[in-house]
């Protein structure tokens, strides 16, 4: 018997920052799932910074999202009925369908999730695409080194806090960046980073003299703007950028560093990477994050919001710098 699923669509494009009049919800119908595909209700879906940029028309690294058309998103549902025999009802599985409540899908296009080793929003977050990006960023983009000290800016987001866990757990010393006193005080009293600071509150420059007096080996980047050209000055000599985010530019663009020359003199390495391109290292990253979670020196942060209809306004917040959630975004949907 057909399905009701209520999902959210795209109305219309943001000019700037967006607001609750650029999305729309819908009422749709699910077909029974035909060989070979499952039915699937999501329990929890993911609240993501780089959704902004599927707003906007134009080509990217990702499709944008279509007008009129549901919008898609990182979720963990459980299959409810099934017509392929490797994925029985009951089954838990993480796929791209997020942002509704139910859908149909080949079970080819899902991957098994195993809730007995953490519960289903930590394969949205730290054992899913969040933790593997900070992972990537550290070890295979920067080449990050115990005893190297690292500035991760927008330390307290979902990334942020991934990136800042796994640094510590290698040996660095670790300088990180929030847009609040609550988050800055999780940053030092929850993650231990050994310096951190509100970039609203003076020259992010000064801060990183003071936590790095001898200079950055490495600036995990997920803001751009005034904290990308502060690093600039503060790395050494051979140090690396990760460019992984630039929320401070994702509704309005930010003038780009103007001390890039400094690149030069410096020998830096800039690098930009996504995430989607490093998928073969996930069970590597897997292989270290699920045995650090279990002993507790990976801690996995989340903010939920309840239900389909808060997801917009939770996509909303996490767009405005300084907001309130720390760590993981998720929007947990009835079970």
């Amino acid at each position: 018997m057909p399905t009701q699923s209520r999902e959210i669509r795209l109305a219309s494009r943001p000019q700037g920052e967006p607001g609750l009049d650029n999305f729309v919800f819908a009422t749709v119908t699910v077909p029974d799932p035909k060989p070979g595909e499952v039915l699937v209700r999501n329990v929890c879906m993911s609240v993501d910074p780089y959704m902004r940029g599927r707003m906007n028309e134009g080509k990217s690294y990702v499709p944008s999202f279509e007008i009129g058309k549901a919008m898609e998103g990182g979720a963990v549902g459980r299959v409810i009925a099934s017509r392929d025999e490797k994925m029985p009802a009951g089954t838990f599985v993480q796929s791209i369908y997020g942002w509704r409540e139910a859908f149909v899908a080949p079970a080819s296009s899902l991957q098994i999730v195993d809730t007995s080793l953490a519960p289903p929003s930590a394969y949205l977050g730290i054992l899913g695409v969040t933790g593997l990006t900070a992972w990537v960023g550290l070890f295979r983009i920067a080449g990050l080194k115990g005893g190297e000290t690292v500035f991760i800016s927008g330390g307290a987001g979902a990334v942020g806090s991934a990136a800042c866990q796994l640094a510590k757990m290698h040996g660095c010393r670790v300088i990180a960046s929030a847009g609040s006193e609550d988050k800055v005080a999780y940053l030092r009293n929850q993650l231990k980073v050994d310096y951190a600071f509100n970039y609203r509150d003076g020259e992010p420059l000064d801060n990183l003299k003071k936590g790095a007096p001898a200079g950055l080996s490495v600036y995990f980047d997920n803001t751009g703007g005034p904290q990308l050209e502060a690093a600039l000055y503060a790395l050494a000599n051979y140090g690396r950028v990760v460019l992984c985010g630039g929320i401070a530019g994702y509704n309005r663009p930010v003038p780009g560093p103007r001390n890039l020359m400094l690149a030069i003199g410096k020998r830096l390495r800039l690098e930009g990477f996504i995430v989607s391109d490093h998928f073969k290292e996930l069970p590597a990253f897997l292989s270290e994050a699920v045995r650090a979670l279990k002993a507790g020196t990976l801690t996995s942060r989340e903010t939920f919001v309840e239900g389909l209809d808060a997801a917009p306004a939770a996509l909303l917040d996490i767009l405005r710098s300084g907001a309130g959630n720390i760590g993981k975004m998720v929007v947990k949907l009835s079970e």
